[in-house]
C-alpha cells in the first residue's frame, strides 16, 4: 500500500498569470512546469522572489513545491507563484498568516493592463495629429 503524504494547495495570481501550487513535506525541492526554477525563469531575481515566502517564515527546506503556471509572462508567473506558495503555506500552518500578511504576500496585486479605448491608438495614446 502506498504511503499518502499531505499536500497543501494554493492558487496565486498576478497580471494574467495563474500559478497552481502544491506543497508537501520534503527537502525544499522546487519544480515549476516540470523544470527547475533556474531552467524555467532564467533570472536570479525571479528565483529569489519565489523563495521569499519561505525565507520570511523560516521554513526553507521544510516543504517541496510542485507548481504549474500558465498565462502571462515569466515575471507575472513568478509573482503568481510567490502568491500561491504564500497561500499554500497558510493552509499548512495558519500561524504564519500574520507574517505573510504584514509583508503583503497574501494580497493579490490588482495592477493589470489598461484596455484600449475607442478613437485611440492604445489605452491613452492618441493618433498622431498632423496640421498639414
Amino acid at each position: 500500500m502506498a504511503e499518502t503524504t499531505t499536500r497543501y494547495y494554493g492558487t496565486g495570481k498576478r497580471k494574467n498569470a495563474i500559478a497552481k501550487v502544491w506543497l508537501s513535506a520534503g527537502d525544499g525541492a522546487l519544480v515549476v512546469n516540470k523544470k527547475t526554477p533556474a531552467e524555467y525563469f532564467h533570472r536570479r531575481t525571479l528565483e529569489a522572489l519565489i523563495q521569499q515566502p519561505f525565507s520570511v517564515t523560516e521554513t526553507v527546506g521544510r516543504y517541496s513545491v510542485m507548481a504549474k503556471t500558465l498565462g502571462g509572462g515569466i515575471a507575472g508567473q513568478a509573482g503568481a507563484l510567490r502568491h500561491g506558495i504564500s497561500k499554500a503555506l497558510i493552509e499548512a500552518d495558519p500561524e504564519l498568516r500574520p507574517v505573510l500578511r504584514r509583508l503583503g504576500f497574501l494580497t493579490r496585486d490588482p495592477r493589470v493592463k489598461e484596455s484600449k479605448k475607442i478613437g485611440r491608438k492604445r489605452a491613452r495614446r492618441g493618433f498622431q495629429f498632423s496640421k498639414r
